[in-house]
């Protein structure tokens, strides 16, 4: 279903060793399979050949990254008040559902250092090639299992947030983006253990737990969060330690 196709014959070393990680067969023709891992000369990116979607890639050095990170201030971003940033104060976070790590971007510039885990390897190789180029010391990637990695990550070392963003169903009624979306689901793969996740980050935390909900969604399990903070499509459920 997946195959690694080299955009840039001078990167023929990255194909073979991300090839050999991932255990995909690298195609000489951008034409035959559904999904493509691509390299280029400037990143790697996710593409549907035989479609009109956007390949996906992490550029936290783009423009639009960067024209949101030079707007970003404590008081007009929700997700700083969720985590319970404060003015003398940046929490230790990790993102235990790190997906294209633009959250854990943003509160990485906001002054914490974050700890992202993400579960698939497809997209923990575009999130990989996007924290080598950007070389941000205030973020770290580790791939795998959050159930297995975070309490294991919690003897080492303390942490005061974990941040849960389960992914969303999907809403649209674009017939394009539905099938779009159902190609990413089939890669990164449902959510069925995103409950769990929160009962066994709860006792690791120093200070709190926040999951990121759809606005009108129910709340990940039957427990209520301590605080809500609503934005315009999402809210930010807050479980106090």
């Amino acid at each position: 279903m997946i195959a690694i196709y080299l955009d840039d014959p001078n990167r023929i070393e990255t194909a073979q060793q991300l090839a050999s990680k991932l255990r995909l067969p690298i195609t000489p023709t951008p034409h035959g399979y559904p999904i493509l891992l691509v390299i280029t000369s400037a990143r790697l990116e996710l593409r549907l050949p035989d479609s009109h979607f956007k390949p996906i890639y992490v550029d936290f050095l783009g423009a639009n990254w960067s024209h949101r990170l030079k707007q970003i201030g404590r008081d007009n971003e929700l997700i700083a008040k969720a985590v319970g940033i404060k003015k003398s104060f940046r929490p230790t976070i990790v993102d235990a559902t790190a997906g294209l790590g633009g959250d854990a971007l943003v509160l990485s510039a906001l002054g914490c250092r974050v700890t992202m885990i993400e579960r698939s390897p497809i997209i923990a190789a575009l999130l990989r090639d996007g924290l080598e180029r950007a070389k941000f010391e205030q973020l770290e990637l580790l791939e795998g299992d959050t159930k297995q990695i975070l309490p294991n990550l919690a003897k080492r070392q303390s942490i005061d947030v974990v941040y849960l963003d389960p992914m969303f169903p999907i809403r649209t009624k674009s017939a394009l983006v539905k099938k779009e979306m159902r190609v990413l689901k089939e890669i990164v793969g449902e959510d069925p253990d995103s409950s769990e996740l929160l009962n066994i980050a709860l006792p690791l935390v120093q200070k709190r737990v926040v999951v990121k909900r759809p606005l009108h969604a129910a709340t990940l399990t039957s427990l209520q969060p301590d605080i809500t903070y609503k934005g315009k499509a999402t809210r930010f459920d807050v479980y106090l330690k």
